[in-house]
């Protein structure tokens, strides 16, 4: 399958191209059987001969081509009609009725806020080009009308939000918010791309319904990815705030599978400047080595690095409800535990050349013991909350009584 895509140097052109190079890589087999032969990616830079020979041998278009911020109003309809019909008119010189892809707005609507929208007036005339073009040729036309966008590689300060406050705050510049209560729907750029390769599956998903002239018609003439998320700019920047205390807090922010605060968190990330994609921790340190917390969760504990010196035994102590894991990932250990209650002792020798989890139980009091003479012991520990000054539940007491 030969593949085109139009405006591929922009935000979506460049998310798409790469996981279709993925794709025909074999680096992403998860989408099913898919065989991608050639990528053409066309951008404003491109030759017309190049155009020439795309549409001529593409096996399905992606028109992400469009303008968005021109310099004069009519730029709109010249950069968004226009080359869609340059387009549409040479897949018809070549006799090609390949499936084609048109990537609109929701302000082609032309409702409420978008009622005097050049932009959106562009992208209404672009969409009736494509569905007259399905009329007179039979070719399948999927038209998208997208949301607001995000997701890394967008341009700040242009014509997103999210990755204006992302990189803004990112890099301890100031933002602006007329009115926090604000909500925008937005669509994830990865959750964008999975539609793209349904779409060149013919697994696309459609509208239930649209509003067409205060009509509502059947589904089917458009197409929609099927997550997005409805969010107030105020709640989109407190989010980005907690990202931004991370390193200093060491807490992350609850981030649930598919939920916006985890595609948020990803997006923030990109944004980083190089001298904060690094930071230092906190190494408690003395004559037996070292203890350094590495993130703690809100409700799911926190995970810490723990470095025993040679001959070294830490812990001696137990906790009511807490409870950890201890994982060695370098040197020889052996960890022992006994109810407080008894006198056995469960002894297991663990070390990095086999690494597995032991449990501290709750009611058993726990150390961990460096074996060797001359190695550290690394071991990391994770717990099932936060370590709490005001209440600390931990009481020493050896493993053995002599």
């Amino acid at each position: 399958m030969n593949i085109l895509v139009t405006g591929a140097k922009g935000f979506v052109g460049k998310n798409l191209c790469a996981q279709l190079r993925n794709i025909s890589e074999g680096k992403a087999r998860f989408y099913g059987n898919i065989v991608i032969n050639q990528i053409y990616e066309y951008d404003i830079d491109s030759t017309e001969e190049e155009l020439e020979q795309y549409c001529k041998d593409a096996d399905f278009v992606f028109n992400l081509a469009g303008v968005n911020r021109p310099q004069n109003q009519e730029e709109f309809m010249q950069g968004n009609f226009g080359f869609a019909s340059k387009l549409l008119d040479t897949l018809k010189k070549y006799g090609n009725r390949c499936p084609v892809m048109l990537s609109s707005s929701i302000q082609a609507t032309l409702k409420g806020r978008f009622g005097d929208s050049e932009y959106g007036r562009s992208k209404r005339a672009g969409e009736e080009l494509f569905f007259n073009y399905s009329k007179d040729t039979g070719a399948k036309v999927l038209v998208y009308r997208f949301p607001n966008l995000f997701g890394k590689w967008c341009r700040p300060n242009y014509n997103s939000a999210v990755a204006t406050f992302c990189n803004n705050i990112a890099n301890d510049l100031p933002i602006q918010i007329n009115d926090r209560s604000t909500e925008l729907e937005l669509l994830y750029i990865d959750d964008l791309v999975d539609e793209m390769i349904a779409a060149l599956k013919g697994e696309e998903h459609h509208c239930e319904f649209e509003e067409v002239e205060t009509v509502l018609v059947e589904s089917g003439r458009y197409c929609a990815a099927p997550i997005t998320h409805k969010i107030t700019l105020g709640e989109i920047v407190n989010l980005l705030y907690s990202f931004k205390e991370q390193p200093s807090t060491l807490l992350i922010p609850e981030i649930p599978h598919n939920s916006f605060a985890k595609k948020l968190y990803s997006t923030y990330l990109s944004y980083l400047p190089k001298e904060k994609v690094s930071f230092a921790l906190k190494m408690n340190v003395d004559n037996r080595g070292s203890f350094t917390e590495l993130f703690k969760s809100a409700n799911c504990g926190q995970v810490s690095i723990n470095i025993s010196k040679p001959g070294i035994t830490k812990g001696e102590h137990w906790h009511n409800t807490k409870w950890e894991f201890f994982v060695v990932v370098a040197g020889k250990g052996l960890i022992q535990q006994r109810r407080i209650d008894g006198d056995e002792v469960l002894n297991f020798e663990v070390s990095g050349e086999k690494i597995e989890a032991v449990h501290m139980l709750p009611g058993y009091t726990h150390n961990i013991i460096n074996l060797s003479e001359t190695e550290d012991l690394v071991t990391v520990m994770w717990a099932n909350e936060q370590f709490d000054p005001e209440r600390p539940d931990t009481f020493f007491e050896k493993v053995e009584n002599k």
